[in-house]
């Protein structure tokens, strides 16, 4: 399936956060910062500008400082694969484009959202962001936010060419995502989407995991996947309810967003607070997530025993 190194996609790869300063501007400088304390931890990539990365609350120019931040931090050590939905097919274009110029090694998109598309639209939007440059493109599939529901069909479609390489699917069934895995083929790459069904997805036929509560305890997820890799699937099991005991709590914030960035501050990396309309962590909230971090940084503890 192409010349690209399949192996450089399977594993860990984390959705990184968006990074502002404390004026709500894209701060380089701090996503230079996250972006090599995730490569100094050892995951496999990092997927830029997806939901975790707020990029349809950015412009174009801000999707592009951010993207081009991280490859020059770590762009030499890691996977970069930058997400480039947009409602608009030509702006998607443009910054598929301009991955390509940056130096990602993949690129990914939603569906276009907003409107009410049809899998001919959906196609044509798809198709256009994958003759628009020479980058693999990985389809994005996410319903519960687009409101497109992708079939077997249309999958099998686009993985019938070459520079479509796989799928990262975040609906909730795994069913639906052992089925794209045989749909595809077994070159095509499908990445689990859902944090708290990590170990699910992996055992029914996931490569790896693109994931944004990866984020803030990328230790529990290796810890997953290595447990997963040699067989110790009871522990995997232990580790992954670990994982979905922080993300319970996680849920309970004002935002999932919020409470990540709230976490990573109290770690000395400050990535600004989210943008409007998600909602920040008020002070009355931070207690709790003082809490919940030393849980987490409890739990990584653990992994070194």
């Amino acid at each position: 399936m192409g010349s690209y190194d399949p192996e450089k996609f399977k594993g860990i790869i984390i959705a990184m956060y968006a990074c502002y300063d404390q004026f709500g501007n894209i701060s380089q400088n701090a996503a230079r910062t996250l972006a090599r304390y995730y490569a100094d931890i050892g995951v496999k990539g990092l997927y830029v500008g997806g939901s975790s990365g707020e990029g349809m609350l950015q412009s174009l120019e801000e999707r592009k400082l951010t993207l081009e931040a991280v490859i020059e931090e770590v762009g030499d050590e890691l996977t970069i694969i930058a997400h480039i939905g947009a409602p608009a097919t030509r702006d998607s274009v443009e910054l598929a484009k301009h991955a390509e110029m940056a130096g990602a090694h993949a690129i990914s998109a939603v569906p276009s959202i907003y409107y009410r598309l049809s899998p001919r639209s959906v196609r044509h939007h798809w198709q256009a962001i994958v003759d628009s440059c020479s980058l693999p493109f990985i389809i994005y599939h996410i319903p519960q936010t687009t409101g497109f529901h992708l079939s077997k069909e249309l999958l099998i479609e686009m993985a019938a060419q070459e520079k479509v390489i796989g799928v990262k699917i975040s609906a909730e069934s795994t069913f639906e995502l052992q089925q794209f895995k045989a749909a595809g083929g077994e070159d095509f790459l499908v990445f689990n989407g859902p944090d708290e069904q990590y170990l699910a997805g992996r055992s029914i036929g996931a490569d790896g995991g693109i994931g944004g509560t990866y984020g803030i305890m990328p230790e529990l997820f290796l810890k997953i996947e290595s447990c997963f890799v040699e067989g110790r699937l009871a522990e995997a099991l232990e580790w992954q309810f670990k994982v979905n005991e922080v993300i319970t709590e996680l849920l309970t914030m004002p935002s999932l967003y919020g409470g990540c960035k709230a976490i990573l501050k109290l770690r000395g990396l400050d990535c600004g607070e989210v943008r409007l309309p998600l909602l920040p962590i008020p002070n009355s909230e931070m207690n709790r997530i003082a809490q919940l971090n030393d849980k987490i940084l409890r739990f990584v503890e653990l992994t070194h025993e």
